[in-house]
Parts: C-alpha cells; structure tokens; sequence
C-alpha cells in the first residue's frame, strides 16, 4: 500500500524506525537476560542437588559405621555360630548381652534407628526395636528374611541400601541398611546384619534448602524406584519408564518434563555410595517469575517511549511538510502555466533555500519558454522537409511483386533450358520469400512451418551438394496446432551454420519434435554437433534475457551473425508474453538442444 502525503511518510518511518529499534532492544535484552537467568537457575539447582547428595552420603556413612562398630563385637560373632540346636538359655543369655552392650548403646547415640536385628545361617536371629511395635517371626518368617536378603546384598560382605522393612504397617517408610558378616570361629560370611531407619529423616537434612513454595527433592535408586518423595504415596513405586530414561539420558544436565502434571526442571546427581539418584524439581512457572516480571516492564517502558517518540515524530515531520507543501502548490501553479513565485517564511534552513532556488527557476523558465517557442516555429519546418524526403524514400522500395514475378521468369527460362536444378531452387526461393515477407507475426500452423523448412532444405541441398534429411517426430496431432510464423526455419538455418563447422557427416542428424506438457506447448530442434561451452551458453542466455530484438551485433571474426535465435526469442515473447521464448540446453561436442515454449491457450486447430 502506497503512503500519500509527506507528512505522513515522515511519521510512519519514523515510527517503523522507533518501534524497530524499541523492539530490538527489548527483545535482544530479554533474550539475553532469560539466559542469564535460566543458566544462574540451573548453576543454583546444580549446588543444591550436590549439596543435598552430600550430606545425605555423609548421613548413611555415619549408620555405616555404626554397623562397622557392630561387627567386632565378639558377642555378635559367637552368636553368628551358634548351632541350629542351641540351648534356650544361651539364646537368652547372648540376646541380652547383645543389646546392652551394644544395640542400647547404638539406639542412644543413634534415635533415629527403628530396629536392629541379626540372622545366620543356623536360623538363629534377634530383634531389636526402638520406639516402634515390636515384632516376633516364626522359622519361616526367617527364612523368608534371610532368602530376601542374600538376593539383594553381595557376598563380599559389601554394604546394601534397601527400601525394605521387617515391621508390620511400616511398608515404604523405612530404609535398611545390611551386609553379610562373619561368624567367630570361620572366616566364612555366615550372618546377616541389620539396621533400619525411617526415609523421611532424609527430610530433615535438607531443611536449609530453599526451593521455593512448589520446589522439592526425591530420591530415585538404581532399579527406578523412589526410595523417598514429599507425596509418600509414591514411594516404593517405580518412576515412569520415560521420566526415568529421560533422567538416566540428562546426565548432571537439567531437563523439562511434565510426568507431574505441570512443567517442571528436574537436576538429578548420583550418589556414590548408595547409587541413588537425588533429583530437585522445581516448577517452570516459577522459575520463569523473573523473566515475566521483565517482560512486562520491558513492554511498560517501550509502550511509554513509543507514545513520546511518536508524539516528537508527529511534531517534527509537520514542521518539515508544511513548507513541502507551500513549495507543492507552488509547483501545481506552474503545472497550469502560472509562473507565479511562492511567499517565503521568515526563517532561514534547507527547505526555505530549496524554496529560493525554486523562485529562480520558475522566472529562469519562463524566460526559456518564450525562447523555446520562438525555435520550435523554425523547426517545424524543417520537420516537415525531412518526412517528405522520408516518404519519397519509401516510394523508391522495391515493390515484393516485382520479386516474385521475375523469379517467376527465372523459373520460364529454366524450363526452355531444361534445367530442373534452377527451377527447384527458384520455385523454392519464390514461395520462401512470399512466406517471409508477411513481416506481422500472426500465428501460423506447424504444418506450415514444417513446409517452410522444407522450401529451405531445397535450396540447402544445392548449396552444400548433398541430401539431408531431417528427422521430424512430431505427432500428427500436433501439426494443426499453431506458433509464431518464421520461428523454426531460423533455428534449423542455426543449426547449420554452428552445429557443424567441419561439415556434414554421415552421423550427423537435426531432430524437430513437439508436445505438450504441464500446460506448455513446445517444439525442439536438437543436434548433435560441437555444442557450446558454458561460457558461450552463459553469453547467449544472457542475451535472450534483454528481452528485445537482435539488431546484427559483431562476432569475433567480423561478422554480422546471431540474430536469428533472438529474434525467434523475442517474436515468440512479443506474441506471448515475457514468459515464454526460447530455452536453450548445450554440451560442449554432444549438442545443442533449442525449444520454443507458448502456452496451450494460444493452440486449436486452422
């Protein structure tokens, strides 16, 4: 849409200036600002997740050695070798030993411990509890223990985190810690050792951390599970398969996910000793806090500037167009014919001088008007003396028919003399310059064209001695379609003079073939002579793209040449239109291959 009025195109570029500006200033700022602060976010949720599996890991080492201080005790050891057949009194007499001097002294430095409990292979076992429900378990409850615990620890004695539990009602709640160990008189790891302590103490060690309203931690172990989550609905479930992958894929990298029902970041690091995964999550929304609270100051502040700058626009571009305008109605005048001067304003800057100097120029035309009048009287004569020398001159052309009628009388004297050669070549000469001398460029038939070119291989066959025949493919039902007169004889003339230079050779062949083709009618000439080289293709491509008729440029050699291809070009385009002419492919000492394109439109039976 066109801006009319200066005044207007003043205030609307500089209000395409302003607002570009405003905008990429805004947008470059926040863009380099949210980066900023999603990078400090996910520096901060790093810090915090290894901060968090710290002391977590020094939390389980330190129930580590409490089960390290544990096996030394030689009252444990012997109760690990104990037979299946033991003595009522010994089981009592070890079961009490066993805890004060060494599980009461466990609970106290440790309150946090919700049992204590040791099984070997004798199917022997004690229990210990500290402020929750005692239990009491059968051979077969034991059993069951032991099986479970010798699938899930290692027989090197090394130390297993499970999120298992021996209490009744306390499933999903606790963790135990256990390892196998030996007995006093083998060296052999013949007894379990036990201890369990609630998940949600984890809780308390992570206090100080400050994740915000909706922020949180869980703890995930290496099968998927949680091990603990603020929902305690969800622990000892398996985490969703894609959560989980996505998590084992992200590495010490954040990522997005929205297994929680809303978008949130999750920053995950393993820990060492437990090979748990302690995951932050964090929602989105309030991570992004920051970032909405400066995009709407940003849009605040650019709306204010942009009411100030439009209004400063406004007033500026007046103060410029009203002397722009005075200087228009000045210039309508003049385009009546009133050289009238235009008043000028008091103060003095460029648009006031333009105002002088056009002041000057109105009295400096007027005075060259009246000049310019008095020579257009004198040349008017001489005008009329030069189109009547150029109409006589057009009298003196030669008259066609006179052309035909003496090759007419060629062909009589050829007859008496009997020679059937220049009678040939004249009958041939005689119907090319008829055809040729219907200079508009109405349409013709193919067929017509066709015969053209036939009239011309006549005459060509006594220039160069020998036959040549032309392989013609069209379909007959494409020879009552119509094309621009004179446009294939010259591309097959073209063919002659360029394709061979060294002569015609048995091998050599011009093809003409046509059709139509995704609403496209055409017709080729092709060969199979030297070629151009991309250079020279480039040239005459070039030249076709000037869209206008050859007027006999000069080649290397001197010669007038090249005209015919262009032309055909631009007679096909002054008929059709700017999108159709003619296309030229070529390889250098395989072929030339030229095509006409017009439209079907233009294509219906004579």
């Amino acid at each position: 849409m066109k801006i009319r009025g200066f005044t207007k195109k003043i205030f609307v570029y500089f209000l395409i200036v302003i607002i570009l500006s405003l905008s990429c200033v805004g947008f470059f700022s926040y863009m380099i600002t949210s980066g900023e602060l999603e990078e400090m976010v996910e520096n901060q949720m790093n810090q915090i997740a290894g901060n968090a599996v710290h002391h977590t890991d020094l939390y389980l080492k330190d129930y580590e050695r409490s089960i390290v201080s544990l096996l030394t005790n030689r009252q444990i050891m012997e109760f690990i070798d104990l037979p299946a057949t033991r003595e009522e009194y010994d089981y009592y007499l070890y079961r009490k030993t066993i805890r004060e001097f060494s599980v009461d002294p466990l609970f106290i430095r440790n309150p946090k411990l919700a049992s204590v409990y040791l099984i070997s292979d004798k199917k022997n076992a004690v229990y210990y509890y500290n402020n929750v429900n005692e239990q009491s378990f059968n051979a077969e409850d034991i059993q069951k223990q032991r099986d479970y615990f010798l699938a899930n620890t290692t027989a090197d004695g090394q130390l297993s985190i499970l999120n298992h539990t021996i209490i009744e009602g306390q499933e999903n709640q606790m963790l135990t810690i256990v390892r196998r160990i030996r007995g006093y008189t083998s060296p052999e790891l013949s007894g379990l050792l036990a201890i369990e302590m609630r998940s949600a103490d984890l809780s308390a060690l992570w206090k100080g951390i400050d994740l915000g309203k909706y922020g949180y931690l869980f703890i995930i172990d290496d099968k998927g599970r949680y091990i603990y989550h603020p929902n305690g609905g969800k622990v000892g479930t398996d985490v969703p398969k894609a959560f989980f992958e996505k998590l084992n894929q992200a590495g010490s990298s954040s990522f997005i996910d929205a297994n929680e029902g809303d978008e949130r970041m999750y920053v995950a690091r393993k820990s060492e000793f437990s090979d748990w995964q302690l995951v932050v999550s964090m929602p989105l929304r309030e991570l992004r806090k920051p970032l909405s609270n400066i995009r709407s100051t940003t849009l605040v502040v650019g709306l204010f500037t942009l009411i100030l700058a439009i209004l400063l626009a406004y007033r500026f571009g007046k103060s410029i167009a009203k002397p722009v305008q005075t200087l228009k109605s000045g210039m309508r005048e003049t385009e009546k014919g009133n050289w009238a001067t235009i008043p000028l304003p008091p103060h003095r800057d460029e648009i006031v001088e333009l105002m002088v100097r056009y002041n000057l120029m109105v009295k400096r035309l007027s005075e060259a008007v009246d000049r310019v009048v008095q020579v257009e009287l004198s040349n008017s004569e001489i005008r009329m003396e030069r189109q009547k020398a150029e109409f006589q001159s057009l009298q003196l052309q030669i008259n066609p028919h006179f052309m035909y009628n003496t090759l007419e009388t060629i062909v009589c004297y050829a007859t008496i003399q009997d020679s059937e050669e220049i009678s040939e070549i004249v009958k041939a000469l005689a119907y090319m310059l008829r055809y040729s001398v219907q200079t508009n460029l109405e349409e013709i038939t193919v067929a017509n064209e066709l015969k053209h070119v036939m009239y011309y291989l006549v005459v060509l066959k006594h220039r160069i001695g020998r036959e040549f025949e032309i392989d013609v493919a069209i379909k007959p039902e494409y020879l009552l379609h119509v094309m621009v007169r004179l446009t294939l004889q010259p591309l097959i003339e073209n063919a002659f003079q360029h394709a061979f230079p060294d002569g015609l050779e048995d091998y050599h062949f011009i093809r003409i073939d046509g059709g139509v083709s995704d609403g496209i009618f055409w017709i080729s000439v092709e060969d199979n002579g030297s070629g151009m080289s991309e250079m020279k293709l480039l040239q005459l491509q070039e030249k076709l793209n000037t869209n206008r008729l050859a007027d006999g440029e000069v080649d290397e050699a001197g010669k007038k040449g090249g005209i015919g291809v262009l032309n055909v070009h631009r007679r096909i385009q002054m008929v059709y239109g700017e999108q159709y002419g003619l296309r030229i492919e070529s390889i250098i000492e395989q072929g030339t291959k030229m095509t006409m394109v017009m439209p079907t439109s233009s294509i219906h039976a004579v």
